[in-house]
């Protein structure tokens, strides 16, 4: 419980703990940011990480660091992180999706709640969730599971996925770096954070209401 108190604080107030990586590890804070990005969209275990936030919440720092932290650099290791977890979670659903979906019927550590929202999604619309699931968090993690466990042509799957990738990570770490300098931005940078999780979670709620309303109704 102490863990998942802790894991939270995180979550919610990851421009604290990433300024604090700064300071403490300087430059090796790049290699932290793309462990996290990496293993929050390459393993369907951890589709916890934060994601959104802490892509805005590293342009915003790249933006205050005075230079020590650079957008480039930021971006770009990102982009590679978000690119090589979805392309690594794709191959693994493709070679051993099967295998992964029989252990997930016994593991709590796997949800499965997330695997079949994604499913049903990508069965709507195909290749589009590559593009629309990036921003939105447990369904960016399993929708390249999904695309791999459905056997979707891998050359299809890259295009939608690497546009998407630059979507998400331009786009998130832009945002935070133009306003970071903002005063009102500064002052108020957890509950940006926290405004960011909200919204992201958002098609996630409201996709389980629409599933909730349809089963009632049948």
């Amino acid at each position: 419980m102490e863990f998942l108190a802790q894991f939270i604080d995180v979550v919610l107030h990851v421009d604290k703990y990433l300024s604090m990586l700064l300071a403490q590890y300087g430059t090796l804070v790049y290699a932290i940011l793309f462990a996290i990005v990496f293993c929050e969209t390459g393993l369907v275990v951890t589709p916890f990480l934060p994601g959104d936030s802490l892509l805005f919440v590293a342009g915003a720092l790249a933006a205050t660091s005075g230079g020590s932290f650079d957008i480039g650099i930021v971006t770009g290791v990102l982009l590679a992180a978000a690119v090589l977890g979805d392309n690594t979670n794709y191959w693994v659903g493709r070679w051993a999706g099967k295998r992964i979906l029989t252990w997930g019927e016994k593991s709590r550590f796997f949800n499965r709640k997330a695997f079949d929202l994604t499913h049903a999604y990508y069965e709507t619309h195909g290749g589009k969730t590559m593009l629309v699931a990036r921003f939105m968090p447990f369904v960016r993690t399993f929708a390249p599971f999904v695309a791999g466990v459905a056997n979707m042509t891998y050359a299809r799957y890259f295009l939608f996925d690497l546009c998407g990738a630059v979507l998400w990570v331009f786009s998130l770490c832009l945002a935070g770096f133009w306003f970071g300098n903002l005063p009102w931005v500064k002052a108020n940078l957890s509950l940006i954070v926290f405004g960011t999780i909200g919204l992201s979670l958002l098609p996630l709620v409201l996709a389980w209401l629409r599933q909730r309303f349809a089963a009632n109704a049948s």
